[in-house]
């Protein structure tokens, strides 16, 4: 009989656990917060609507699921520990995220409307960006039109 690492064993159940989330909404003690970075040690740093501080991954998720800067979690505050405040519950995916918005819990700090609305903007300011781009210079040059019109004198001169 074959038996399958437990390792993976555990990261199927995750998966399916994930897969058969019904979106249950955060408790009062639960808050969404964003990933900054990660300290290493499986410790990240995140944001909240109020603060930044430090928060672990539990052992269930460790070697199985992954987060970077960027992802959003569902955290709980524990109790000991000074730099780390809360363990991660839930790593949030996008249907997460719609169901937290359609019931107007996603926070609005985190919604993407203001960073698409900067990037627009800054687009319209940096309109000529492309003339300040270097030639590449892995490509043969393109012939403008007046080394096409230097050419064609030169061949008809040739043939006088």
């Amino acid at each position: 009989m074959h038996r399958s690492h437990p390792s993976i064993s555990r990261r199927k159940h995750l998966m399916k656990e994930m897969m058969e989330d019904d979106y249950a909404l955060p408790t009062e003690t639960q808050q969404i917060a964003r990933v900054i970075s990660s300290r290493g040690n499986n410790l990240h740093e995140v944001e909240t609507v109020d603060e930044t501080f430090l928060v672990s991954m539990p052992n269930k998720f460790r070697k199985s699921m992954w987060v970077k800067r960027g992802d959003f979690l569902l955290v709980e505050p524990i109790e000991e520990g000074d730099k780390v405040k809360a363990e991660i519950c839930k790593i949030l995916t996008p249907e997460h995220i719609k169901e937290y918005t359609k019931a107007a819990i996603w926070p609005d700090k985190f919604t993407k409307k203001p960073a698409e609305q900067e990037a627009t903007s800054q687009n319209k300011d940096d309109s000529d960006f492309e003339d300040d781009l270097l030639p590449n210079t892995n490509r043969p040059a393109n012939r403008d039109s007046s080394s096409d019109e230097e050419e064609d004198e030169e061949t008809s001169s040739e043939e006088d």
